[in-house]
């Protein structure tokens, strides 16, 4: 049997985290399991409390906020499991959830990672991922299958290959972050998860969505449903996907369609919000792209 370290990044929440913690405790019954939390640089320090309060999982203290990826790569550097299954702090675990993501695991050798079907926390039984599909490149745009339908067992038989993992729940074999690598630090918050999947998939691996799973996701406690910071890292990643995932043409037509279709779009969208910051938070995203170089070809660093 493989073992799995369950992986989470805190930022200022201590709360949300020591609630994940408890639903760990309550409904998970898989024996070789270990927890890693970081903590991302909070304006207070939770760790010193929580190393008395859970001694039996491990911390790791950042003295600033590496942002999804960086946060998450630390914890990879240092877990000893198999299976490491990466979790957003505001998550609750199910009971069966570990169990039946290791299994898809055990069972498929092709497959590199696996996300559970997830409901959103404040509306039980409504969907929020039941996987997705895949991308254009030309656009940028996938959807998102089963998001905001009442769950009526429509997806019970939906497991398998999906366009991409939700990055709310994930579970990877360590084998295979051996040799593609750690996720990219460089998109902060947002697509580094998408990246980490097409890079998977560029590698030989496939994708996988098991609907028997199940996890409820406290969706956006962390950056608020509509933030400025949401709008900034939304765009310049999805920017920076297309340009390290994207063919030549693909990113010669996306960068058209972004800036003539998407750009005036989103400008009109924020002032009928009344929201006008919002449009130098877009203009600082594409100037981003405009004088950051990341090597398309550039994985995340090796764990080995």
């Amino acid at each position: 049997m493989p073992s799995v370290s369950v992986i989470t990044v805190n930022f200022n929440q201590p709360e949300v985290t020591e609630a994940l913690l408890a639903s760990i405790r309550l409904k998970n019954t898989f024996k070789l399991l270990d927890i890693i939390v970081v903590d991302n640089g909070s304006t207070a320090n939770p760790v010193p409390k929580w190393q008395i309060e859970y001694p039996d999982i491990q911390f790791i203290r950042s003295d600033k906020n590496l942002g999804f990826a960086g946060g998450n790569n630390l914890a990879i550097l240092q877990a000893k499991g198999d299976y490491l299954f990466f979790v957003n702090n505001d998550t609750i675990f199910t009971e069966g959830l570990v169990e039946t993501l290791v299994g898809t695991l055990q069972t498929h050798e092709q497959v590199a990672m696996v996300s559970p079907k997830i409901h959103y926390f404040q509306q039980p039984g409504l969907l929020q991922y039941a996987g997705f599909t895949e991308m254009n490149y030309y656009t940028a745009r996938n959807a998102c299958i089963g998001q905001f339908e009442e769950d009526k067992g429509q997806y019970d038989n939906a497991t398998g290959e999906t366009g991409f993992a939700h990055g709310a729940a994930m579970m990877v074999k360590r084998t295979a972050i051996e040799k593609v690598g750690v996720m990219l630090d460089s998109f902060f918050l947002y697509y580094e998860e998408m990246d980490w999947c097409a890079r998977m998939k560029q590698a030989g691996y496939s994708i996988w969505v098991n609907t028997s799973a199940l996890i409820y996701h406290k969706e956006s406690v962390s950056v608020g449903a509509k933030s400025a910071l949401k709008e900034y890292f939304m765009n310049r990643n999805r920017l920076l996907f297309i340009r390290r995932n994207g063919s030549f043409i693909q990113r010669s037509f996306f960068w058209i369609y972004f800036l003539l279709v998407v750009t005036p779009r989103n400008i009109l969208s924020y002032l009928k919000d009344k929201k006008p910051g919002f449009i130098k938070v877009l203009g600082k995203a594409i100037w981003w792209n405009c004088t950051n170089h990341i090597n398309s070809h550039k994985l995340g660093y090796p764990v080995k």
